[in-house]
């Protein structure tokens, strides 16, 4: 699927409607097959663009969990170490 969308939720601090927009505009593009719409699909493809966006925001804010919200750079840190260990030549 869409390698680019991350994971949003229970992130300290919050996504922010920068992160939000990405990740639509990923989904959107994934769907489409589109990487820049034609002027005949544009208008289209971003009022796509501005629904998944909100409804993403909707999720996000309204989703609930009992586990401890994720700090960003240590997530960063383990995204990291993975890569690192999953491409280490042997």
């Amino acid at each position: 699927m869409c390698r680019n969308i991350r994971t949003l939720f229970n992130f300290d601090p919050a996504a922010t409607d920068e992160e939000l927009r990405a990740s639509a505009i990923q989904f959107v593009r994934k769907l489409s097959g589109f990487q820049k719409p034609s002027q005949a699909n544009e208008a289209v493809f971003w009022q796509a663009v501005d629904e998944v966006q909100a409804t993403a925001r909707n999720l996000v804010d309204n989703l609930v969990t009992q586990a401890p919200k994720k700090n960003r750079e240590e997530e960063a840190k383990k995204a990291k170490e993975r890569s690192a260990a999953r491409f280490a030549k042997s």
